[in-house]
């Protein structure tokens, strides 16, 4: 063998013993798990040593079982009778050592279940009539199994007043300021009351929008409210057409202009036909050195003056062009004037980070945004506990709003109490007093639990102002960027 292949072999062989002697460490120890895998088997008869004063106390037949165990190989040791067991268990109990406890699986915190409103007892539907005067039909049923006293309040529009009123109702002020009508009925189960009212329009052919609801016998806490718009008849054919041509802006600048192009045209084509008359004219009159009479020579031939194109004076094109310009920037304007004339003012900018458009309108009026649909009802102001919210503070008197809210979307939906808001006069606003509308609602807090995927609720939500001076709008929205909508209290 040659010298260079012992070389090569040892130090293989060398490599190789390094690199067990390396693994070494990181084998798995089996031999001592199979060493001490008997030892369970050797300790347990240990307790029997101590069971004996157990023993003493039991019967008899009890205190001889342990000894088997000690004469009896390894593997009868390991699983002794029953009874045996049953006496050592305790004492295995004390001797084992103790268990640390495992860490707690990594559990998601429980989602908020979404509210679940059970059906009102008392049902509210409101009608109108095909009248020349506003008229409205009250339909109010109790679905429940027992008769049930109530409160309807019918609110009645800004500048109207009752005409006529069914069921015994009367007509009284809502906080001072909104006129209502009020009925206390008592409904059999399983039945339905109708009550109406007729009113007076403050203006002829406005529509007008009467919410109704239902409330408990102490007309504080509502089971259901409606709403119906009144519509009036059909406008005549006179007053609803559009102005004549001849009323409307643009025809008459477009006419305008149409005048003015054609008079530059006349009066272009008339000195143009002028200047060649004169032309003619002067060229028959222009005398010759021969008198007229010709030459035995040819004339040398001079070259004819080049005359240039006539084209339209400076004047009659920027005439045209001031007028054409006038034209446009005419139409441009009573254009952009009509789009900003049926604009609504009340409206917010609802551009950048905001969700859906901002819808303005009165109450009783359903409103929708990005995700509900709000509907006010009513509002009342008074001072103390009127409204069944607890005592209002110093200086200042809760506002009860009575609020439809409607999910419109397909998921459940959380909505915050800071987000609605109840704007006073000078630009203040204050937000929910949450709080007082949990007692409002019979110590049920409504903001909690999102709003179920096309679920409707109708809810108090009461604020605190301070001054004499109701609110003038409310601001209700479904979430922080949404663009919410905005209701004009009468």
């Amino acid at each position: 063998m040659p010298a260079s292949t012992r070389h090569h072999r040892a130090l293989a062989v060398f490599v190789h013993c390094l690199g067990i002697l390396a693994a070494a460490p990181a084998l798995p120890a089996v031999a001592p798990e199979a060493a001490t895998a008997p030892r369970p088997a050797a300790v347990t008869p240990q307790p029997a040593a101590t069971a004996p004063p157990p023993a003493a106390v039991t019967p008899p037949p009890a205190a001889p079982t342990p000894r088997p165990t000690a004469s009896a190989p390894g593997p009868t040791a390991v699983t002794p009778p029953p009874v045996a067991v049953a006496a050592r268990a305790p004492a295995a109990a004390a001797s084992a050592e103790p268990t640390p406890p495992s860490a707690p699986p990594a559990v998601a915190p429980p989602s908020r279940v979404p509210a679940s409103v059970p059906p009102p007892p008392v049902t509210v539907a409101v009608a109108t009539e095909s009248s020349p005067a506003p008229r409205y039909r009250i339909h109010v049923r109790n679905v429940g199994n027992s008769p049930l006293d109530t409160t309807v309040r019918q609110e009645l529009p800004s500048g109207s007043s009752p005409t006529a009123i069914s069921g015994g109702g009367r007509s009284s002020r809502s906080g001072g300021s909104t006129a209502e009508v009020t009925w206390r009925l008592r409904l059999p189960a399983h039945s339905t009351t109708t009550v109406g009212t007729a009113l007076t329009a403050a203006a002829p052919g406005q529509p007008l929008t009467a919410p109704a609801c239902a409330f408990t016998s102490d007309g504080t806490r509502p089971y259901d409210c409606a709403s119906a718009t009144w519509q009036a008849g059909g406008a005549p054919a006179a007053e609803i057409t559009e102005a004549p041509p001849w009323r409307r802006y643009p025809v008459l600048l477009a006419g305008l202009g149409v005048l003015v192009l054609l008079s530059a045209l006349v009066a272009w084509v008339w000195r143009r036909r002028r200047g060649r008359r004169v032309t003619a004219a002067a060229l028959a009159s222009s005398g010759t050195p021969d008198d007229g009479r010709g030459t035995i020579y040819p004339r040398a031939a001079s070259p004819s003056p080049s005359r240039r194109r006539r084209t339209p004076p400076v004047w009659l094109l920027v005439g045209a062009a001031v007028v054409v310009l006038a034209g446009v920037i005419g139409t441009a304007g009573w254009t952009a004037t009509r789009q900003v004339s049926s604009i609504d003012t009340q409206k917010q900018p609802t551009s950048g980070a905001w969700t859906g458009t901002g819808v303005s309108g009165p109450v009783g009026v359903p409103l929708r945004e990005s995700a509900f649909e709000f509907t006010v009802y009513r509002m009342s102001c008074a001072a103390g506990a009127a409204n069944g919210s607890g005592a209002a503070p110093a200086g200042g008197r809760r506002c009860q709003a009575t609020v439809g809210v409607r999910n419109v979307t397909g998921a459940e939906q959380p909505w915050h109490g800071q987000l609605q808001r109840a704007y006073l006069p000078g630009g203040r606003w204050v937000s929910t007093d949450e709080p007082a509308t949990r007692a409002a609602n019979l110590g049920r807090d409504v903001f909690a639990n999102p709003v179920a995927a096309g679920s409707r609720a109708v809810l108090p939500l009461v604020f605190t102002v301070d001054g004499r001076d109701p609110p003038r709008q409310l601001e209700l929205r479904s979430g922080v960027f949404s663009a919410g909508v905005r209701v004009q209290m009468p």
